[in-house]
């Protein structure tokens, strides 16, 4: 008995050398069919492979359209299945289980937005949680954490490259920044009353009295009718002119002020390669807001557009419940 644990502790050793001298853990293939690449090393058969990935060598000869009863060949590349019992994304493991980084190669233009939906839409506090980085900190080439191996702590060499990934809970903040959103449009209307004031007394007024009169009455103006329009919640003004054809971006927003959509609920964006004039969603996923606009033009040449795929008016970007800082959002049209 004792010989038998030998033998398997020195076994154990001779994998984790193999495994130490491998680069990090890729996850290869597309939703619903993720794999790793995996070459034999020497003294690997099924079962210590199988051992290794926390999966069964019969499953791993099937999806290699291989069988068991053919020996493997040292350098012989294999495809490692991520299954439900060996991969992971909640960050959650039994007490015998350890969880080993898998990880995804960033691409040029690649945010959280595009990485979260090709990964089982993996929520992207997790992602920025996982990698200790934020959207607008992703580089191309940099590798990030989008999900676990989950094996057997003592039956795999892996378990060396374990981690505790920390579980993010960050969604309710962000509400609260909207609550003074709405407070901004209230004043103006406080000047409708004014439209009930009896215009016809100004000739009477005219007649009799000094000229300071007629300036009291000029004081209470009738203009403000634009104010009633005062659609800017759920969306903004645009929404009923919205049509969707299909098409998307996704990317950074940034913010320019414009005194429109305070009062009126009329909200524009600056966006390159959609023609002017056009009607456009932008929803922002972290307070699960949405509002439409009008697009105004290309983005301007400058600094301040550098990274970004769309400008809204602050308005607009209050109602998201964004900060004036980069925030990332979609856009349908």
């Amino acid at each position: 008995m004792f010989q038998i644990k030998t033998l398997f502790t020195i076994a154990l050793l001779v994998l984790g050398m193999a495994v130490k001298s491998q680069e990090s853990l890729m996850i290869e293939g597309t939703t619903g069919a993720f794999y790793l690449n995996h070459k034999v090393a020497p003294k690997e058969n099924w079962y210590s492979i199988g051992r290794l990935f926390n999966i069964s060598p019969k499953e791993l000869a099937a999806y290699n359209k291989l069988n068991m009863t053919q020996p493997l060949k040292i350098g012989q590349d294999l495809k490692v299945p991520l299954t439900a019992s060996n991969f992971d994304q909640q960050g959650q493991s039994a007490a015998d289980e350890s969880l080993v980084p898998l990880y995804h190669k960033v691409k040029e233009k690649e945010w959280m937005f595009r990485i979260s939906t090709t990964y089982n839409k993996v929520p992207i506090a997790s992602l920025e949680s996982w990698n200790h980085i934020k959207n607008d900190q992703l580089k191309a080439g940099m590798n990030v954490v989008v999900g676990y191996l989950k094996v057997k702590t003592s039956l795999s060499a892996f378990s060396g490259k374990a981690v505790s990934p920390v579980v993010a809970k960050v969604e309710t903040p962000a509400p609260v920044k909207q609550e003074p959103v709405n407070t901004k449009p209230e004043p103006p209307v406080k000047t409708e009353p004014a439209k009930t004031e009896p215009v016809k007394v100004e000739p009477a007024v005219v007649k009799n009295d000094p000229p300071k009169q007629v300036v009291e009455t000029t004081q209470v103006k009738t203009v403000p009718a634009p104010v009633v329009n005062l659609p800017n919640t759920k969306g903004g003004a645009f929404k009923r002119l919205y049509e969707e054809s299909g098409k998307s971006i996704a990317g950074n927003a940034g913010v320019f002020k414009s005194t429109s959509g305070w009062n009126d609920g009329k909200y524009y964006a600056l966006i390159n390669d959609v023609p002017v004039g056009t009607i456009v969603k932008i929803s922002y996923s972290t307070t699960n807001k949405s509002v439409y606009a009008k697009v105004l033009g290309q983005l301007p040449e400058m600094r301040e557009s550098q990274g970004l795929s769309v400008r809204l008016s602050d308005a607009a970007a209050a109602e998201l419940g964004a900060e004036n800082g980069k925030f990332y959002v979609e856009v349908k049209y």
